[in-house]
């Protein structure tokens, strides 16, 4: 998600030194003990070509109208997160929810305005395999059975791969093109990191508080994303 390596075990190591501090908990575990599938998902090729410039602006252009669809379905995802939290959580986690489900809004928009400086047809993209699959995988959330220590879980790692993904992309040292940047920046920057991390923590309180079964299961949501997101990268890259 070669030379990223050194950074994504600094990053990894950063985040064990926060967990030994009490800033970690079970979140920061899991990635730790991922790490070889968090830094493939991550550090995936489609986004490290984007960080050295030599990106395909035509994988650029694929993601583009494929996340677009994507979002679509992610907002049905976000919805089913925030009425689990509302039957289940007594906190204030409804307002970091809400506000996510708010900026999705604006998101959508920028897709719009984007595929027109691309000339992208949004009308036109039909969602391929790989982006089907993960559609699939959020709507299965729609089950009440599932709780929303595991759907909160999973709304915090979809969120994290990309924030951490564009990141990468903007840090010292890129040759991220120029007409890329403002993409890069929209998920890279400290502000999303923020709201991540603020979902981090609900999913942390909520994993501490849960049974070993439901712990499972989220774990078991965590690496499917993280094997759903890698699949979206090679979607993007090829055309699978």
């Amino acid at each position: 998600e070669i030379p990223h390596a050194g950074h994504a075990l600094s990053c990894l190591s950063q985040l064990r030194t926060a967990a030994m501090d009490g800033d970690g908990g079970t979140a920061a575990a899991w990635m730790a003990t991922h790490r070889g599938m968090y830094e493939r998902a991550t550090r995936h090729p489609f986004t490290v070509s984007i960080r050295d410039g030599s990106i395909d602006l035509a994988a650029f252009k694929r993601w583009l109208g494929q996340d677009y669809t994507f979002v679509q379905g992610f907002v049905a995802f976000v919805a089913s997160v925030l009425l689990k939290c509302c039957k289940e959580s007594d906190s204030s986690d409804m307002e970091t929810i809400l506000g996510g489900l708010a900026s999705l809004s604006d998101e959508l928009s920028w897709f719009k305005k984007e595929a027109a400086k691309w000339s992208v047809d949004l009308a036109g993209i039909s969602p391929l395999s790989s982006n089907m699959e993960y559609c699939r995988f959020l709507q299965s959330f729609d089950d009440p059975e599932i709780s929303y220590t595991v759907a909160i879980t999973t709304f915090w790692i979809i969120e994290t791969v990309y924030q951490d993904s564009f990141a990468f992309c903007i840090e010292e040292g890129n040759k991220t093109p120029g007409e890329l940047l403002r993409t890069c920046q929209r998920w890279g920057s400290p502000e999303f990191k923020l709201y991540c991390q603020s979902l981090q923590q609900i999913a942390d309180r909520c994993l501490a508080n849960a049974p070993p079964d439901v712990v499972k299961s989220a774990e078991e949501a965590f690496l499917r994303v993280l094997e759903l997101e890698t699949g979206f990268w090679d979607m993007s890259s090829s055309q699978s």
